[in-house]
């Protein structure tokens, strides 16, 4: 990298936020310190900030505790390099040495549904796909036969990547907490909520003052860089790809903290890039 490529290139550094009272329902992480990640969209520079963050808080607490990595979703589209996030979350998946759960996002079924069925996705074309294919390095014409268009990502798309994606589950769990991407209908019972509703539920979900059976743990809405938290829900998203900051929680047992990572102005440091790829011992 030539030096003005590199002071060019996103920097962010990631910090914890002021100390948070414990949750009110919460008791079990089933002994496990649990990190979970809220809405990337494309934003590889926090995103690596963050995760050199939580190596480092892993590091501090020794090998005596079991440790949880939960990403919930929307890893893809707004921001500038999806490709770049979808690699160094492949490469997650092969190498680390800690329990790493992805969940899919409503943005993941989103371009699965246009490899699918590239005629039906003009919406996500016109919102949020030319971004993530432009990550790959197509470029699309207004006129583009939609079928080429698909063919000429999956040409660009490495293997691993498609893989990784349709292999993202839905929601998991982990002691008193439920991992969702956009939340649950209330009023119905964690076996039987809709996938649908999992990826893509809004205000009927976050203005409910309804009793899950677990402390929800989501991304999907937002409303600033602050997260939400309520005696029912967490929200982590806090909108990367507009106010600059991604967010994760660190959950043990009903303690909540937030460690946040944002954009800054500054020569980006060369580890930031060097740890998430490089060998095993990093998670």
């Amino acid at each position: 990298m030539t030096r003005d490529a590199a002071v060019a290139a996103p920097r962010a550094r990631a910090a914890w936020a002021p100390d948070h009272a414990p949750s009110a329902r919460a008791a079990s992480t089933e002994g496990r310190v649990i990190y979970a990640i809220g809405d990337i969209h494309g934003c590889y520079a926090q995103l690596a900030a963050l995760l050199e963050a939580i190596v480092a808080d892993v590091g501090r607490a020794g090998e005596e505790r079991a440790v949880s990595l939960v990403f919930c979703g929307d890893y893809v589209d707004r921001g500038p390099e999806s490709a770049k996030v979808l690699a160094a979350l492949v490469w997650l998946a092969r190498h680390a040495t800690i329990d790493v759960v992805f969940l899919r996002g409503n943005h993941e079924a989103m371009l699965l549904e246009f490899l699918e069925h590239p005629d039906l996705a003009q919406p996500w074309l016109e919102q949020d796909g030319v971004r993530t294919l432009a990550s790959y390095g197509v470029v699309s014409a207004p006129d583009e036969d939609r079928s080429r268009l698909r063919d000429r990502l999956l040409d660009a798309m490495p293997a691993a990547h498609l893989e990784f994606l349709r292999g993202l589950p839905i929601r998991t769990t982990c002691g008193d907490y439920l991992f969702v991407h956009a939340g649950l209908k209330p009023g119905v019972a964690l076996a039987r909520q809709d996938d649908q509703d999992c990826l893509w539920i809004g205000e009927e979900f976050l203005a409910a003052d309804h009793r899950f059976e677990k402390v929800v743990v989501h991304g999907h809405s937002w409303t600033s860089e602050a997260p939400q938290v309520t005696d029912n829900r967490i929200g982590i998203d806090t909108g990367a790809y507009a106010t600059g900051v991604l967010t994760a929680v660190r959950l043990d047992g009903e303690r909540i903290a937030f460690l946040q990572s944002r954009l800054y102005p500054g020569r980006e440091t060369e580890p930031a890039t060097q740890r998430l790829h490089g060998g095993p011992g990093d998670l």
